[in-house]
């Protein structure tokens, strides 16, 4: 099954959690200190929060999560041949999971990935990600389009 994204700046985390607990009516599916994320099954939705990136109640960034890699790489060629510009991450230990994705950004610089999840993996308290991202990678990149993204 796949499901839309949505990964959104917070200033309490606690708060966050109980508020979409109580709208989604279910709790999160990981928490780790300064992330959570919920598994929504109706509507299909994988909800992202994270603490102290990027001004309170704004967007980190979108995605689709999907459920394999072959599904990542069939979107990589599709969006490619459609001539938009995408970057690849494969095997990237990034939101405590690690994934293989692509990334494309809108006209308005908003960043929207395509991943599939292939194992958990823990990071140090406030990380995100284990690795920098390679030359070419849009998460987490320096762009004015990427900063406030965390993966």
């Amino acid at each position: 099954m796949a499901r839309v994204q949505i990964a959104l700046n917070v200033d309490d985390l606690e708060a966050s959690i109980d508020f979409y607990s109580k709208l989604f009516g279910t709790g999160p599916a990981k928490r780790r200190e300064g992330y959570a994320n919920f598994a929504v099954e109706s509507p299909p939705l994988k909800l992202v929060l994270v603490e102290g990136h990027g001004a309170p109640g704004s967007l980190n960034h979108l995605g689709v999560e999907v459920e394999s890699t072959a599904e990542v790489q069939e979107a990589t060629k599709r969006l490619s041949s459609e001539g938009l510009d995408t970057a690849t991450e494969d095997e990237v230990s990034c939101c405590f999971a690690v994934q293989d994705k692509v990334w494309v950004d809108a006209p308005d610089g908003e960043p929207w990935e395509i991943y599939t999840v292939l194992a958990d993996v823990e990071h140090a308290p406030g990380e995100l990600r284990s690795v920098e991202p390679g030359g070419d990678a849009m998460c987490c990149a320096s762009s004015p389009a990427s900063e406030a993204r965390c993966c």
